[in-house]
């Protein structure tokens, strides 16, 4: 992420009446997009502060001039600045608490996800659909696992399946087709032979240095050890689940939100869709850490396509495998920050659960 002003702020304290039509012009903003007015916000404050259109046009003139917030027309209200929603987020915001029921429909969604074969490419898809935006979970890595065995077994005459157990207690399957007829005793003959060769080694320096050590495998079924090095991709790769860094889902979320009605902004973000590479990157590059939410707004990212965005992500640990994995949301910076940060505390929490 840049290192922006933004997070720091070098200007007067704000007084209290300045931080309450702060937040008040940021929550209406958040709530209809409509650029926020003097006439409503008296409305709004009215009970709290008691004040006349006039004082209020002052002193959003102030925030104005401070950079907080800003004019899109000459005839308009006012709507926040990357700056504004900055200090909204760092010191006027409240988490919101969730209801009892979304409560249950996040871990219900989560339970069934985790049961299922693509438990984490389906997270994604239960994030999306609660918040309602472009999320993006990014899947956890176990370079350093240790293999603890391969067992080979005989499915059919030309068949054979490859179960590859991991210390981190994770067991990957491979069907295989072979050229070649197949015995039993020939497929246990090479297991063994395997396991005496990189059992109790790292991941992905099996997966680096494969033909080097299993050159000198003392066997003489060489077609058979030649077919599980061949394929041997799929199974050692060092994400959890083999099949995708990254898994992106509700996309079609944000054509929900005015901001992105127009073709200039459905080009941005199907570019950004297909970009996964900038995705990672910035999943790679935020602060986030295990049980806090790291939240970047429009100028603080560090990508020319997330102008007009922000990128809330946290932490989770995949508790079979004991591996950290990222989890991102992407929408408009007219965001509900309190609900979605509330939301990606729990998905990752359950997440992490190894039971819910």
């Amino acid at each position: 992420m840049k290192n922006t002003p933004l997070s720091r702020h070098t200007e007067r304290t704000l007084s209290t009446r300045e931080r309450s039509i702060l937040q008040a012009i940021v929550q209406n903003f958040i709530l209809d997009a409509t650029p926020v007015g003097s006439r409503n916000l008296s409305k709004v404050l009215q009970e709290e502060l008691h004040l006349s259109p006039a004082t209020l046009r002052n002193a959003m003139a102030d925030l104005e001039e401070m950079g907080y917030i800003t004019q899109p027309h000459t005839s308009s209200g006012r709507v926040p600045t990357d700056k504004g929603y900055r200090y909204y987020v760092d010191s006027l915001m409240n988490i919101e608490a969730l209801a009892t029921k979304e409560i249950q429909t996040i871990q219900q969604n989560i339970l069934v996800a985790k049961q299922q074969e693509a438990a984490l490419k389906d997270v994604s898809k239960v994030l999306g659909s609660l918040s309602r935006y472009v999320s993006v979970i990014k899947m956890p890595q176990i370079a350093h696992a240790t293999i603890d065995k391969i067992e080979l077994f005989r499915l059919a005459s030309r068949r054979l399946l490859v179960v590859l157990t991991l210390n981190s207690e994770i067991v990957r399957t491979l069907t295989l087709e072979a050229s070649f007829e197949l015995e039993s005793l020939d497929c246990e003959d090479v297991a063994r032979a395997l396991n005496e060769r990189i059992a109790g080694q790292p991941l992905d320096e099996i997966r680096t240095n494969l033909p080097n050590l299993v050159r000198e495998v003392d066997t003489d079924n060489h077609a058979l050890v030649r077919l599980f090095v061949d394929s041997a991709d799929a199974l050692l790769t060092d994400h959890v689940v083999p099949g995708g860094t990254v898994h992106i889902a509700g996309a079609q979320h944000l054509f929900d939100h005015p901001e992105f009605g127009s073709p200039s902004r459905v080009r941005s973000i199907i570019e950004l869709i297909e970009s996964e590479e900038i995705i990672v990157h910035l999943l790679e590059n935020s602060a986030a850490q295990e049980g806090t939410v790291s939240i970047a707004i429009g100028s603080e990212i560090d990508s020319t396509l997330m102008e007009e965005y922000s990128l809330l992500t946290t932490k989770y640990r995949y508790a079979p495998a004991n591996a950290v994995g990222t989890i991102g949301l992407i929408g408009p910076k007219r965001m509900n920050y309190s609900r979605l940060i509330a939301i990606m505390h729990y998905v990752a929490s359950a997440l992490s659960q190894d039971e819910l």
